[in-house]
């Protein structure tokens, strides 16, 4: 049997190989590697059928490709304005200014549209990235149900997404979801047609926005209300983003979402009760336990009850891998059939990947698996079951045991938590030790109660008082948790690894779950260390290396020498709540293990370069910000904005970019050229003069320089090539490569070997255009820009001056090309 069990996972290793590859194959690839698995059977037959398993597993997996791909937006209905008659088919997510949702296209003009897309419905007035607050009144959207019919007009556009590195890969999410194109709702859409019934995804979606309605109004004023509606319908789009720092801290992210743990506790609440039920009560004069053993009616009876809260949740993997598990388990305690646990893991993670090849790319496909084959492994565990312990059966013991194995259980998940997310949280034992028994047998059971009672006329009362209980659990549950999350120490950053390090790290985890006995088991431990102490490669005395980032429509830059981390300009605003640094910047700072900052400079106050201030000062220490304009005031202006009056904390230095002020470190000069002099810029001065007063820095290190020019025009341009500007190796087309920047003089004077512009895919203003780009290319450049190529990165070392851009180094099957 353990052919069977390598034959399933070689299956699935061979899909998980098909999304590593930035093409496929083709058909002679495939052929090639048929007649080399024939090789194989010199060295056993067991060894045949595990290669043939992974060839399968190939095969399946690229021709599931091919036929997602082939289901793209045809190119003439790129960024155009087509007609669509589409079904929802998924839950709408609720923004305060918008309404976005997937759906099925059932007929379009011109034809060339994929199968499914997603929809952005804006509101007809755009409020800015703080929000409304009074400007205009809040646009009532008509109701969206999964189910409803709608015609509409729709800019088209392939998925495109910010490309960094260690970044969240946005094309390959909504690739996995089998959404290949996004629409832009103009004008006002007309409803056709409500077909609930149209499939069982469509119902069990339609339930979801029913139950949520339903509840909305018991829970929207509760501080925890959203973390309720997550626990009953997986609808995680209301729980705030500070909310999910302090479940990353705590290690309680599994809790929040529907995971397995969730979906096995309902199911066995139902079990106990059928069971308690089937061997008492009585039809015909007979027990019903005696027409059919209890045991089995109460599998069958939590199998149902577990996909039916699966297809509530939203069908997620954690839920998808605990009710395959618990089919497997089911059917094998009907056919008397005996399965080992690995057996029944192996059989699931094969069920799961035939059905949808793509759950291999979420984090949480791995995360459970790997979860559940700790706790089987964990009867290995110093030699006995962890359900003992040396203090006895009593709760104590109980305690203890839950205790130890939950420590494994952390530990086991350490390499993996730390390659995803680039921290541990030194907590999480703790806040599950309490939480787990909290969440899962009290809070989400009364969760779903209150989902039901909401849907049953006359109930408000009780509705109301499970609410509040559940409410009241939830926050004495958040009490300790959120303390806890604030601890200095409650997360360990840990700085992104080799993936042989990783490897070696999950070969550490193998090895100290064997069974006792085997020699040296519980140095595999110790074969952790390199990933949590791994440092990323500093540059050498005199050398640097520059990444710009991918940020869209904006600019945020991090120049990192041997013992020190500048940044240049922090990003857009999109919203109150989100900005480019949060998302993009300080990710990608964890992820190389910058862990401060010690020199900011914000060229000037455009919302695309100053918008992710708050949140680096925020959350990393600043040793010296830079600005054209007075920092405190801007500050206190955008927390006006932001409805708030505290202000993030100061940097430890804070002075005017002027021409002259410079700077020595790790063997690098870093000088400002530009503005001339003068006060501080006022905040509420036009973006003309804004522009004209950017900070423009020049970075010298021992064989190349580079030069900052923020978003200054011609004229500041000409005015810098007058002074005695010198040449540059690496430049940033100023203005995102305006063609009102980037003069035929200031081109000429730098000799460039390469020219940069941070701008947004099919941005509003045409940046970078055309003539500018031409002109760099002109002039000897390589010209690269960050909305196609992604994030591009400069090294200087000794003395060679390399590019490398993040499409072309990490190129997937589902990204778009650069285009270079």
């Amino acid at each position: 049997m353990a052919v069977v069990r390598l034959s399933l996972c070689a299956f699935c290793v061979g899909v998980g190989a098909v999304h590593a590859m930035p093409e496929m194959p083709s058909f002679w690839w495939l052929a090639a590697a048929a007649i080399g698995m024939t090789a194989s059977y010199r060295l056993g037959t067991q060894l045949l059928w595990i290669t043939l398993a992974a060839w399968l597993g190939l095969a399946y997996g690229v021709i599931r490709v091919e036929q997602r791909l082939a289901d793209a937006l045809h190119a003439i209905n790129e960024d155009k304005v087509t007609r669509v008659v589409l079904r929802v088919a998924e839950l709408p997510r609720l923004e305060p200014q918008s309404r976005i949702f997937v759906a099925d296209v059932l007929s379009s003009v011109p034809q060339g549209v994929p199968s499914r897309i997603q929809v952005r419905w804006n509101a007809g007035k755009y409020s800015g990235p703080y929000g409304r607050r009074g400007r205009y009144p809040i646009e009532e959207f008509p109701e969206i149900m999964p189910g409803q019919v709608w015609r509409m007009a729709l800019i088209l556009r392939s998925p495109h997404g910010a490309r960094n590195p260690h970044g969240f890969d946005y094309e390959g999410h909504v690739f996995a979801q089998g959404i290949r194109a996004t629409g832009t709702v103009r004008g006002r859409p007309t409803l056709l047609d409500d077909t609930p019934w149209a499939g069982l995804s469509v119902a069990a979606q339609r339930a979801r926005h029913v139950v949520r309605d339903a509840m909305l109004p018991y829970i929207r004023e509760l501080r925890w209300g959203a973390v309720l509606l997550a626990l009953a319908i997986g609808d995680q789009a209301s729980v705030s983003a500070d909310d999910w720092v302090t479940f990353n801290r705590s290690g309680l992210t599994h809790l929040v979402s529907i995971s397995g743990s969730h979906v096995t506790m309902i199911a066995v609440l139902a079990a106990i009760v059928v069971n308690f039920l089937w061997r008492r009560l009585r039809w015909r004069g007979r027990r019903l336990a005696e027409r059919c053993p209890a045991q089995l009616a109460s599998g069958w009876t939590a199998l149902v009850i577990a996909w039916l809260y699966c297809l509530l949740a939203g069908w997620g993997v954690p839920a998808r891998r605990t009710f395959i598990m618990l089919a497997v388990m089911a059917s094998s305690l009907a056919l008397r059939l005996p399965l080992s646990p690995t057996h029944v893991l192996a059989a699931a993670a094969f069920v799961i990947v035939m059905m949808d090849p793509w759950s291999v790319l979420a984090a949480g496909f791995w995360l459970s698996f790997l979860a559940v084959w700790v706790l089987m492994a964990s009867t290995g565990w110093w030699g006995r079951g962890l359900v003992t312990s040396p203090s006895g059966t009593g709760l104590l013991g109980k305690i203890l045991a839950a205790s130890r194995l939950q420590i494994l259980v952390t530990l086991a998940l350490m390499p993996p938590l730390a390659l995803l997310f680039n921290e541990i949280s030194l907590v999480s034992p703790l806040a599950n030790a309490y939480a787990i028994p909290l969440i899962g047998m009290l809070i989400t059971p009364l969760a779903l109660l209150l989902a039901g009672l909401t849907l049953m006329p006359g109930m408000e009362g009780p509705a109301s008082a499970i609410a509040w209980l559940a409410h009241t659990l939830l926050e004495a549950c958040m009490w300790p948790t959120v303390w806890l999350a604030d601890l200095p120490g409650a997360a360990l950053p840990v700085t992104a690894a080799p993936w042989w390090i990783t490897a070696l790290a999950m070969a550490g985890v193998v090895v100290a779950l064997l069974p006792r006995g085997f020699p040296y088991r519980s140095l595999g431990w110790a074969f952790m260390l390199p990933a949590l102490a791994w440092q990323s490669p500093r540059p050498e005395l005199g050398d640097w290396e520059l990444h710009a980032l991918d940020v869209g429509q904006g600019s945020a830059l991090v120049l990192r020498t041997h013992k020190h981390v500048l940044v240049y300009d922090t990003g857009v605003r999109y919203s109150p709540d989100a900005d480019a640094a949060q998302r993009i910047l300080l990710p990608f700072l964890k992820a190389r293990g910058m862990g401060k900052v010690d020199a900011l400079v914000v060229s000037h106050s455009d919302l695309d370069h100053v918008g992710g201030l708050r949140s680096v000062l925020e959350t990393l220490a600043v040793e010296q910000i830079y600005t054209p304009f007075d920092l405190e005031s801007w500050l206190a202006h955008e927390a006006r904005l932001l409805g708030t009056r505290d202000l993030p904390p100061m940097p430890r230095v804070a002075s005017p970019c002027r021409h002259g002020v410079s700077w020595q470190v790790d063997g690098v000069r870093f000088q400002f050229l530009w503005p001339l002099g003068g006060g501080n810029i006022d905040i509420d001065a036009g973006s003309r003069e804004r522009n004209s007063q950017s900070c423009v820095l020049r970075v010298r290190g021992k064989h190349h320089s580079v030069l900052l020019p923020g978003d200054i025009t011609a004229a500041e341009e000409e005015s810098l090539v007058g002074r005695g500007l010198g040449s540059a190796d690496v430049v940033l087309a100023a203005h995102h490569g305006s063609k009102y920047s980037s003069a035929r003089n200031f081109v000429s004077a730098l000799q460039a070997q390469h020219a940069i512009a941070q701008a947004g895919r099919w941005n509003r203003y045409g940046h970078p255009a055309s003539v500018i780009r031409r002109r760099w290319q002109a002039q000897g450049a390589d010209f690269w820009e960050t909305g196609r190529d992604g994030a591009v990165v400069v090294r200087s070392v000794g003395g060679e001056l390399t590019v490398d851009a993040e499409r072309e180094v990490r190129a997937r099957y589902w990204a778009a090309p650069s285009d270079r």
